[in-house]
């Protein structure tokens, strides 16, 4: 299929000219700009998809019609960024038109165009369509269960071997749960159990289908995609398990067909170790339905990829995240401060920590509150997916978007008290070198901090010294080789906290100021 594949449909040609203004035919996206008025046309099994973006392959396509049913034919034409998708019913047909219709389809962060063909059916010349041909008996045995018979240089597709999958979640800047998780994955079929858990502080997880053909679907399409914009991405393989374990049913874990399990001692997240920080069922009322109906009207005008889309306005519904950072606030507010305790410099520190932070006010007529401006939208939901309910001098900090663009300065000579500082000209800003290693330690606050930048002699006794004097208990302590390093571990992530804010940057003489942040290990 080197050349465009443009026959294989009766009269293709004048079905494409046919498209651009047809009046009876219906879209099933709100937002294509040479759509006219259309009446609602007869509903096929055959549908039409146009302004898919350059060298998109079939295997892509496909994937748009697997979550809904078997998928019996595809004719691409490529010259033209159109294609043809055939599926085993008309009902499967209705279901992927009305789910696109409330989510917009995208293939390779492309907006595309779903609508009903005129066409009942696809008789594709086989010599024509071979390679998408391939690519459709190999899906067709995966979702059959058989063995594919394809050419393996198409699409490495073998027998699915599990019916468990092992999920990793990449560039987590936003929270997912395991209600999230569900919501995404039972579209592909039945999931009958789920246990989260965090390695390597990567948040992971072991998903159980009924079925290792729904897995297998599930992988297919899934692997890849961002939950939310530009994050979040989904890692899918096979677990070598073929059975999942589950004993407790929580926030951490859940087993399906065994509602009668005990809750354990997980049922609260432990908000310390936690990457997900929110309380267990956050998103009940989305979870419970175990589909995606309840929540589509939310997701029209997301922008999260499709077909994720739905779960993350679940999410966002539920008060968890805003689905993407572009166009959001960099001005965040934190409530429920210590006043006597807090000032712009500590702020500055703890929320530098995920972005850089240009000023910090806190409020003349409410000083447990204060605005914190970052450099972007995306740097403040970082911000907020890590410290909202963190304990800050001993109180529970609530971080929420603000919905101030900016901080604004306070004219000269009025701000008597020092409540408001501009750090915009800051050396501290730890991300304002593009492609800096800072980038790839982003971590939650954890018990345990890095050490970097330690002056030549000295001890683990200094610095356990220092430390404690921090207010806190060294509980462990341990030099890296270079004795450059080192990992310093206090009795609680509160005293981590307390350490950070008042130890980033400490001179410790001989310009060599100490660097801390918050480390995935442990001692």
């Amino acid at each position: 299929m080197d050349g465009d594949v443009a026959v294989g449909v009766k009269r293709g040609s004048d079905e494409l000219n046919m498209y651009g203004s047809s009046p009876n035919s219906m879209t099933a996206n709100g937002s294509d700009s040479k759509k006219q008025r259309l009446d609602e046309s007869p509903p096929s099994r055959v549908l039409h998809i146009r302004k898919l973006p350059n060298e998109v392959s079939e295997t892509e396509v496909i994937a748009l019609g697997l979550p809904f049913g078997k998928v019996t034919n595809i004719l691409m034409l490529k010259g033209k960024n159109q294609a043809f998708l055939e599926l085993g019913t008309e009902e499967a047909a209705i279901t992927m038109v009305n789910y696109y219709t409330a989510v917009t389809p995208q293939v390779r962060n492309t907006p595309v165009f779903i609508q009903y063909s005129n066409h009942k059916e696809l008789k594709t010349d086989s010599a024509l369509n071979q390679r998408a041909q391939a690519v459709l008996q190999a899906v067709s045995a995966v979702q059959d269960g058989s063995s594919p018979s394809s050419d393996p240089g198409v699409l490495d597709l073998t027998p699915p071997p599990s019916p468990v999958l092992r999920i990793i979640i990449d560039n987590m800047f936003y929270p997912v749960t395991l209600d999230v998780l569900q919501q995404i994955f039972s579209k592909f079929g039945t999931v009958m159990k789920i246990i989260t858990f965090t390695k390597n502080n990567q948040f992971q997880a072991l998903l159980q289908f009924s079925d290792p053909v729904n897995a297998q679907q599930a992988k297919l399409s899934l692997d890849g995609q961002n939950i939310y914009n530009s994050c979040c991405t989904l890692r899918i393989d096979f677990s070598k398990l073929v059975n999942l374990n589950v004993k407790y049913n929580n926030d951490k874990s859940r087993d399906y067909t065994r509602p009668d399990l005990p809750t354990g001692d997980g049922e609260a997240t432990n908000k310390d170790h936690s990457l997900l920080g929110t309380p267990s069922g956050a998103l009940a009322s989305y979870s419970s339905g175990g589909g995606y109906s309840s929540s589509l009207s939310l997701s029209q005008g997301g922008g999260a990829i499709s077909p994720l889309s739905a779960a993350a306005a679940a999410a966002a519904a539920a008060g968890r995240v805003a689905l993407s950072g572009s166009g959001v606030s960099g001005v965040l507010l934190a409530s429920n401060l210590n006043e006597e305790m807090v000032t712009p410099q500590s702020l500055f520190t703890l929320f530098g920590v995920y972005g850089d932070v240009q000023r910090v006010k806190i409020l003349y007529n409410k000083k447990d509150s204060a605005l914190i401006q970052l450099s972007d939208g995306n740097q403040a939901q970082l911000a907020m997916s890590h410290l909202n309910g963190q304990k800050v001098f001993g109180k529970v900090m609530r971080v929420t978007l603000s919905k101030h663009q900016t901080v604004a300065l306070p004219r000269e000579g009025l701000d008597d008290h020092l409540l408001t500082k501009d750090f915009s000209g800051s050396p501290l800003h730890r991300f304002k070198k593009p492609g800096s290693k800072n980038f790839q330690n982003i971590f939650p606050p954890s018990a345990t901090l890095h050490l970097s930048n330690i002056r030549d002699g000295v001890g683990e006794d200094d610095l356990r010294l220092l430390f404690s004097n921090s207010g806190g208990t060294v509980k462990a302590f341990k030099f890296f080789q270079d004795r450059k390093m080192a990992l310093i571990q206090m009795s609680s992530v509160e005293e981590a906290i307390q350490a950070l804010m008042d130890l980033h940057n400490y001179d410790m003489g001989g310009n060599h100021h100490l660097k801390v942040s918050f480390s995935k290990s442990t001692i």
